[in-house]
């Protein structure tokens, strides 16, 4: 496979390389897609939730309660919550509603960033607020969600059972590819392109077809019924393939000179202001008892860790929000070219 790789990857870094930029231009030329920010805003990114239908090949219900303390804490805070793909598992689980009925809970948080508080006499009509709190990238796990079908056909509005009827979730809203944070200070600004991070590649993009017929007919029963160990668990979290997808992106950042930030390979990444290639990865919350992500907050970029861990004082199991690595500022990866 090794082999195969460095044989290919002239073509596979050409191909992504094609995917990146045309997808820049076509996200950039869309002011929707362009969200304007400053020092006074707030993001938390995460990727790669893989959200299922809790059985046993449900990799999110492991974190669940971890990635549901962190939108409390997001929420309170007042920070936007951008998905960047792979937030549920169409690959291995068939039917949305089965995974809607799963993780209720925990879509009901996510709409509080999108929707307006709902009016006492209709609670179960719910508006998108002028200004909304939430965003959603689709990956390759979850692209069927290019289709704004099937975007509001599983999104926008919820089936409640013990209601007997549907009410709004997430209304009007649109799943996208690509997004460009611009964020601006004193006169000066700086492009962050965020992206799911699955562009270019041959198995996960051109012939995701396949990759779902694979997961869902063979790795699934294999997980569900044997108990193999999910492979996209990092046992190396800052580990880069040198002919993977990671490395074919780094190399993009580096030749244009450009932010990015994406999750797809579960392995967490945060460059220095120095270093040659702007590759920014979100971990996802999939790993082994933690969840990772990034915090966007007075003008700094960091690398957060949210686990399980003993209290000091007694010894108390509660969740803990770890930087992993210190904020720099946003303006520090800009470079005058």
């Amino acid at each position: 496979m090794s082999i195969f790789k460095r044989l290919t990857y002239p073509v596979t870094k050409w191909l992504a390389k094609n995917r990146l930029q045309k997808l820049y231009r076509e996200t950039a030329a869309s002011p929707k897609r362009v969200i304007q920010f400053g020092p006074d805003d707030k993001f938390i990114l995460f990727s790669d939730c893989h959200r299922g239908d809790n059985s046993w090949k449900d990799d999110y219900a492991p974190n669940r309660n971890l990635h549901l303390n962190a939108l409390r804490y997001y929420l309170q805070r007042e920070f936007t919550y951008i998905e960047m793909g792979d937030g549920d598992e169409l690959f291995e689980i068939k039917e949305f509603d089965a995974i809607a009925y799963a993780h209720r809970d925990i879509f009901y948080y996510m709409r509080e960033f999108y929707c307006e508080p709902p009016a006492p006499e209709n609670p179960d009509t719910r508006k998108k607020k002028q200004n909304p709190g939430f965003y959603m990238l689709f990956g390759n796990h979850d692209i069927q969600r290019r289709s704004p079908e099937v975007v509001r056909k599983q999104l926008h509005q919820f089936f409640i059972e013990y209601k007997g009827q549907n009410v709004d979730m997430f209304p009007d809203l649109e799943v996208y590819e690509g997004l460009i944070l611009r964020y601006q200070q004193d006169g000066d600004d700086l492009d962050m392109f965020l992206v799911h991070g699955h562009q270019g590649d041959w198995f996960n993009d051109y012939l995701w077809w396949l990759a779902l017929v694979t997961v869902r007919y063979i790795w699934g029963p294999l997980q569900q019924f044997v108990g193999w160990r999910d492979p996209t668990m990092p046992p190396k979290p800052y580990y880069i393939n040198k002919w993977g997808v990671q490395q074919r992106i780094m190399e993009w950042t580096a030749e244009e000179n450009q932010v990015l930030i994406c999750g797809h390979t579960h392995h967490a990444h945060f460059p220095k202001p120095q270093d040659e290639a702007h590759y920014f990865n979100t971990g996802s919350c999939v790993h082994p008892r933690a969840i990772t992500g990034i915090e966007i907050q007075d003008g700094t970029i960091a690398l957060v860790k949210w686990e399980m861990a003993p209290r000091l004082a007694d010894g108390v199991m509660h969740v803990e929000r770890t930087v992993l690595v210190e904020p720099e500022p946003i303006l520090a990866y800009k470079r005058n070219v």
